[in-house]
């Protein structure tokens, strides 16, 4: 929805900067905030609230139906580019880097903070739907904690839904995350060997064929993506996700639109996504499925 020149996304009631290279050309991440603060006191398009997107808000732009760019058909946007775009989230593997979307074909990786990539504003708080990526610290350009206040990093905004206390809950060999509402496999490694994507989906399949209405299945790429916590690595999961047999990869029930025969996969150890070739035997399978409605949880776990 348009509204002058602020897209608003009614999926995450998210606005957005129309142009989506607002700076002209791109920037070096501290140089990405010290522009919006400058077009906060200019007021820009009316505004004094823009901030970088930490990078689920990012990644909530894309659509893993289209390339070139990733993004829903008919968007309203302007002065796209199929480049990179600075998020605000610090990579905790390697904090002299930041998370960053390529808006081409969606990959999610991080780069150095003093390379130059492009910066897409946005305002607003959402409408609960995204959770916040659980960073809670901010470093600078060279790596080194500083304090949060007035940075404008995710560390300090913690913009998204809070996460819930215990995050996790045990029941049997599940682990049922509060926070999305899916329940995981316990053992992250459903095969026991790297596979592929085919072998992943028909290993799904089998382990229904055992555990009738299960309802069983391979996620896709953004339930993967949802477990990941900003602040770790290896793996980038919470420290309550008392997951077992942690590998790597792992597959998602995506299809790159970019290239049909590569599949979308996260990065566990990085909390990237990337994609891989679906006939190749090089990641694994960790299977989901939907819990019980939000309430029953909540209530049986304060019970």
């Amino acid at each position: 929805m348009v509204e002058g020149e602020v897209v608003r996304d009614r999926l995450t009631d998210l606005l957005w900067s129309r142009t989506a290279n607002a700076a002209g050309n791109p920037l070096m991440w501290q140089e990405a905030f010290e522009f919006i603060a400058a077009m906060n006191r200019a007021h820009t398009f009316g505004y004094d609230d823009w901030r970088m997107p930490n990078r689920r808000e990012l990644r909530s732009l894309v659509s893993h139906q289209t390339h070139r760019p990733a993004l829903p058909e008919g968007h309203p946007f302007r002065d796209l580019f199929p480049s990179w775009y600075w998020s605000s989230t610090t990579a905790a593997i390697s904090p002299a880097h930041a998370w960053y979307v390529h808006m081409d074909g969606a990959r999610m990786f991080y780069g150095g903070k003093d390379q130059s990539f492009l910066v897409w504003p946005v305002r607003g708080t959402g409408n609960g739907l995204l959770p916040a990526t659980g960073q809670t610290q901010c470093h600078d350009a060279q790596g080194a904690i500083i304090h949060c206040h007035g940075s404008g990093h995710d560390g300090e905004l913690r913009c998204g839904t809070l996460w819930p206390t215990p995050r996790f809950v045990q029941q049997g060999e599940v682990l049922v995350d509060r926070l999305t509402n899916l329940a995981w496999r316990r053992s992250a490694d459903l095969t026991g060997r790297a596979v592929t994507w085919t072998e992943a989906l028909r290993a799904v399949q089998q382990l229904n064929e055992r555990q009738p209405q299960a309802g069983w299945r391979l996620p896709n790429i953004n339930e993967l993506e949802s477990l990941i916590d900003c602040r770790m690595y290896t793996p980038a999961l919470p420290v309550d996700a008392v997951f077992t047999a942690l590998h790597g990869g792992y597959w998602s029930s995506t299809t790159s639109v970019y290239e049909p025969d590569w599949a979308w996969v996260l990065y566990l150890n990085k909390g990237a996504v990337g994609v891989g070739q679906k006939r190749g035997a090089y990641f694994r399978v960790w299977a989901v499925r939907s819990e019980l409605p939000l309430t029953s949880i909540n209530d049986s776990v304060l019970s």
